[in-house]
């Protein structure tokens, strides 16, 4: 047997080239880690009709800091820096969303943002302790999206909420956060790495371990250097559900959407914040996102970019943990 090593655009890349047995890329953890479906090891809580990669850390009666990571389709793992907020007395749960990271995927046409508002909602109902228990949302990008129209939908549910970065509230927003961000030049480098694994891995819509790693392989390009986003290098993470952004893209595109109908009602002090280096964000895009609420309070976090809760948490740190004990 032969071993062969090989680094693709900032990733690790490992086959294994026998002339007795080839390597089974639909066999799970093959191409990606296995899910709690494959893998009962890992942590999981089974909510509202699947099963869900999760932890929490800190007192189970102490306040609930949700995090909703970004994407959609990527995972918690680069925003653990949060937890540290356990420390201070708060309850901090992570999980990753339906079809992502380690969590059951799903075929692609199951998903909806109702699908994952429920979803919010079952987590918040296994975790919360007592009806007084205060509960925040603390969103990083989609996860920021994804707190904005729970807001929307439920205001009544929840004390507070941190928004970092969010890609848009409404589909007009959206594309405008588009049109500056995550640029592919068509014949460079990096292009040309994406398009290189479809000679060998050509995956269908619900064949999810190729799908999801040529995902994986193409996500090195938001961080190559000069990126309009500010982001300074790669950022762990264990499988981007691809499942789960072609079905978030195609509602974007067919649906629209709009998480802000009735922010105005919120009346509750809200927090956002951005990085400095993010071109594409910046001061005047987190103005424009916190114009829909009664009580926003806007911070930047200083030589950093959109991954800012990884990068420069240090940073962040003391800025949440002064919006959430003003809460006290």
């Amino acid at each position: 047997m032969n071993l062969k090593i090989w680094t693709v655009t900032g990733l690790a890349c490992v086959m294994l080239i026998s002339c007795e047995q080839e390597l089974d890329i639909h066999e799970p953890g093959n191409l990606v880690p296995k899910t709690v479906a494959e893998d009962p090891n890992l942590p999981s809580i089974s909510v509202n009709g699947t099963t869900l990669h999760a932890e929490t850390y800190g007192n189970p009666d102490g306040s609930l800091v949700i995090f909703l990571h970004g994407g959609p389709g990527s995972d918690y793992q680069n925003g653990l820096n949060v937890r540290q907020l356990a420390d201070d007395g708060y309850h901090v749960v992570f999980y990753d969303q339906r079809g992502t990271g380690l969590s059951k995927r799903h075929d692609k046409d199951t998903y909806t943002i109702q699908l994952y508002l429920d979803d919010l909602t079952a987590v918040i109902v296994h975790y919360k302790t007592s009806s007084s228990q205060k509960v925040f949302l603390f969103g990083h990008s989609w996860g920021a999206m994804l707190a904005a129209a729970y807001i929307n939908t439920y205001p009544d549910r929840i004390d507070g909420a941190i928004f970092a970065e969010a890609g848009g509230f409404n589909k007009q927003l959206l594309d405008e956060y588009g049109e500056s961000s995550r640029k592919l030049n068509l014949f460079s480098e990096i292009t040309n790495d994406v398009l290189y694994y479809d000679q060998f891995l050509t995956g269908r819509e619900n064949e999810h371990q190729i799908l999801d790693y040529k995902l994986s392989m193409a996500s090195s390009f938001s961080y190559a250097k000069g990126n309009d986003e500010g982001i300074e290098g790669p950022s762990p993470f264990w499988r981007n559900g691809a499942a789960v952004l072609q079905a978030f893209i195609d509602i974007s595109e067919n649906e629209g959407f709009d998480f802000t109908t009735n922010l105005n009602q919120y009346q509750t002090n809200v927090l956002f914040l951005y990085g400095e280096n993010n071109q594409s964000y910046g001061l005047s895009f987190a103005e424009k996102e916190a114009a829909f609420f009664t009580n926003p309070k806007i911070i930047q976090i200083d030589d950093t970019g959109h991954e800012m809760i990884y990068f420069r948490w240090s940073s962040v740190y003391p800025v949440v943990l002064d919006y959430l004990n003003s809460f006290n």
